[in-house]
């Protein structure tokens, strides 16, 4: 039997940490085990970004309004356990271990996020939940969490050019691939109006539901998540929420929205005086910009910033540098992460080499962002929570 530090090791092995799309090998696991996804009733998200906003949102109501929810995210900030919810709880050390122990027996070799959405359907089918909010990691059509059969129905979050490398290089060859979650007879909900998106649910006798951003103010100021960019994420969780749960009334709802949590999404840490914020391609990074200008139009700015190499980080650089901001560039220890030299050298404006957290002083608002691996790294934040 595997111990939690023993799970985490395989797990992150060099044998399993990597993306290889495909549905043969975790549908050939799940088989051995029964089929634990079927017997669950789910919410399945798919987005380029706001996916796991939403996520948050419809968790917090529902579990305000009763429900046993389950909740299942990615990527983690400091533990893998942040993934896998139920009611708002991690799961425990030891069932983690548990279930990792249970796959690895199964004798198909998983990837790292195969084995943790196994682990996912097993855990919320033995727990009896009663809905399950599930985020697809990259994609959808050949996603991991793909392998349901039908759902409660699916919601599409705003598109935009990332993972072009594996989802194809432009708007509408993603929306095919988030598309692919929508099954038969089951309503797909989106704030995206493009033609794949309604193409597969035609085709599929889907209900196809577009919802516009307008979102009523008490709604809005009931939301703990801060931004511009959350209204539109709400009107997709309202508009859900009045079609699939129409016994939970509007108290109710902005109570929820109240207690929502989803660390990192410009997110206030007063220790630091400190805006954390892991959006990492250019759409994601111009919404933060936004929400600086607006919430923050007259302070100075300190950053420190990282970024993988597969994203698009000189345009991000652009997006949110300006002339007169203290840019500190981290060249990050994971794989994929870009070099200090690499960073600089995309910079547009002159930019130092980040060593210390100590550099977050109060005398300006400081913000980190890029990258969830490089904020999952700074202990020093993680301790000031």
């Amino acid at each position: 039997m595997l111990n939690y530090n023993q799970a985490i090791d395989f797990i992150t092995s060099k044998n399993n940490f990597y993306i290889d799309l495909g549905l043969e090998r975790i549908l050939s696991v799940l088989e051995q085990l029964g089929n634990p996804q079927d017997k669950l009733k789910i919410i399945h998200v798919a987005g380029t970004n706001g996916k796991g906003s939403v996520c948050a949102m419809l968790e917090s109501i529902l579990r305000e309004a009763g429900y046993k929810t389950g909740l299942y995210t990615s990527p983690h900030i400091w533990e893998y356990t942040e993934r896998i919810k139920i009611c708002g709880n991690e799961i425990s050390r030891e069932d983690f271990a548990k279930y990792t122990d249970i796959i690895k027996n199964c004798g198909i070799h998983l990837t790292e996020f195969e084995i943790l959405t196994v682990m996912m359907f097993m855990y919320f089918s033995e727990n009896n939940i009663d809905v399950a909010i599930i985020e697809t990691g990259l994609g959808g059509r050949l996603d991991a969490t793909n392998v349901i059969k039908n759902n409660l129905c699916a919601i599409i979050t705003q598109i935009d050019l990332d993972h072009t490398d594996r989802l194809g290089n432009t708007r509408d060859k993603i929306a095919f691939e988030k598309a692919g979650i929508i099954k038969q007879n089951c309503p797909v909900i989106t704030s995206m109006g493009y033609e794949a998106i309604r193409d597969r649910a035609d085709e599929l006798n889907s209900m196809f539901i577009l919802v516009s951003p307008f979102v009523q103010q008490e709604f809005i100021d009931s939301l703990s998540l801060k931004g511009m960019h959350q209204i539109e994420n709400l009107a997709l969780v309202l508009t859900t929420i009045q079609y699939l749960f129409k016994n939970i009334g509007n108290e109710t709802i902005k109570i929820g929205l109240s207690k929502v949590k989803h660390p990192c999404r410009f997110e206030y840490v007063n220790k630091y005086h400190l805006i954390l914020d892991a959006s990492h391609n250019p759409n994601g990074i111009e919404a933060l910009r936004n929400n600086l200008d607006l919430y923050y139009p007259t302070e100075k700015r300190r950053f420190i910033f990282g970024c993988l190499k597969t994203k698009d980080y000189k345009k991000m650089m652009e997006i949110l540098f300006r002339e007169g901001d203290e840019v500190y560039l981290n060249g990050f220890n994971y794989p994929n992460a870009c070099s200090y030299k690499e960073l600089k050298s995309a910079c547009p404006i002159e930019a130092k080499e980040y060593k210390d957290i100590n550099i977050l002083t109060k005398d300006k608002l400081n913000i980190i962002c890029g990258s969830f691996y490089m904020i999952g790294q700074m202990n020093h934040i993680k301790n000031a929570y």
